[in-house]
């Protein structure tokens, strides 16, 4: 007994904006129906005393801590700006 329609693959192509010929729906039927059945075995496996987790590798952060330091300069920052008016850069206007 198949867990996935001809319909329901038909149904999902359209809503993904595919084009699919008979042929194709019916490879990918079976091939639906394959992966549907492996994710079933996946329910009996026993998860009880398995802890929950969020990623299979363990995290952490890998920023720099926030300092103050110095930065650069309004006039360095500007040098090599095209075009700048009173210590801004000047830019074309955004419609």
């Amino acid at each position: 007994m198949s867990r996935i329609s001809k319909d329901q693959v038909k149904h999902v192509a359209h809503l993904a904006r595919l084009s699919v010929s008979e042929e194709e729906v019916d490879m990918f039927t079976e091939q639906l129906d394959a992966i549907i059945g492996f994710a079933e075995e996946l329910n009996e496996l026993d998860t009880e005393n398995i802890e929950p987790t969020t990623h299979v590798l363990e995290l952490k952060n890998v920023l720099r801590e926030d300092t103050v330091r110095e930065s650069v300069s309004r006039e360095d920052a500007l040098k090599n700006a095209p075009e700048q008016r009173d210590g801004q850069f000047k830019v074309p206007k955004a419609f």
